[in-house]
């Protein structure tokens, strides 16, 4: 089996593997199974002073986080009218924290718009984007977006990787990018590898999971070997968010890895 140099690129997504852990312990969790990077969707249960001593002490490196969620049945406040002072506060902390642990990815959380507000949603996220990228441009920060499948998350702005496209268009800011998720466009839209191909020079971050479990990828609907090998071939630069749910022990579900012949 020919290799795929891939690994070194890998970020464990600290969000979801060892949920046996608490969070910061999850940072020691990773450095142990070999992982150099880690990401987090909401970090800000704890001081990012906290934070940083951890990641240092681990000799791991945070390279992306979210947005708060904001509140009940939000899911994010970035496309969500008359919210725009919340989603300032929002950005205001998540580019504190990035700052801080040198952290160079946000992903911008949209929100559940009402669906008679949708044109306005999208107006009101475009808007909000483009002062924040503006802001986040300072600190060599990319903002990303992502499209969050509608069976898993039904009501989102946008659950297909082709509305982000044209919403990418509209922003017109160079360090507002795709985060395409196989998981979510699989299930959203499919037609992985020529969706991939096309919309590369728009894409800033890659996530995996298995389809439909959202385990490790290593099962499911997706041929994740072929999908590692179009990444690596396919001239994207960027790193690879291992953000799935493991079907057990995180460590020993990380065998998948070897498996495949991921150098």
């Amino acid at each position: 089996m020919t290799p795929i140099s891939l690994k070194a690129r890998f970020s464990a997504n600290i969000a979801l593997l060892f949920p046996d852990r608490p969070l910061l312990d999850r940072i020691d969790a990773a450095a142990a199974c070999g992982f150099d990077m880690v990401e987090c969707h909401f970090p800000y249960e704890h001081p990012v002073e906290a934070l940083a001593e951890r990641l240092s002490a681990a000799g791991v490196r945070m390279t992306g986080l979210n947005t708060r969620p904001g509140g009940p049945g939000e899911w994010g406040r970035a496309a969500l009218p008359g919210r725009e002072e919340a989603f300032r506060a929002d950005l205001d902390e998540a580019l504190t924290y990035a700052r801080a642990l040198g952290v160079k990815a946000i992903h911008v959380m949209a929100g559940h718009p009402l669906p008679s507000d949708r044109e306005a949603a999208v107006a009101t996220y475009v808007a909000n984007l483009r002062e924040a990228a503006d802001r986040a441009a300072a600190d060599g920060i990319t903002l990303l977006l992502e499209p969050l499948n509608g069976y898993d998350r039904p009501g989102y702005l946008v659950s297909r990787a082709d509305e982000i496209a044209a919403i990418l268009a509209e922003i017109d800011r160079p360090n507002v990018k795709l985060l395409f998720d196989f998981y979510h466009v699989q299930i959203g839209e499919g037609d992985l590898v020529r969706r991939f191909r096309r919309l590369l020079p728009l894409i800033g971050h890659v996530q995996v999971a298995a389809v439909p479990d959202r385990g490790e990828p290593d099962g499911g609907e997706i041929a994740y070997r072929a999908i590692f090998e179009e990444i690596a071939g396919s001239g994207y630069e960027g790193l690879v968010g291992l953000e799935y749910k493991p079907r057990g022990d995180t460590a020993a579900g990380l065998a998948w890895i070897e498996a495949m012949n991921i150098v």
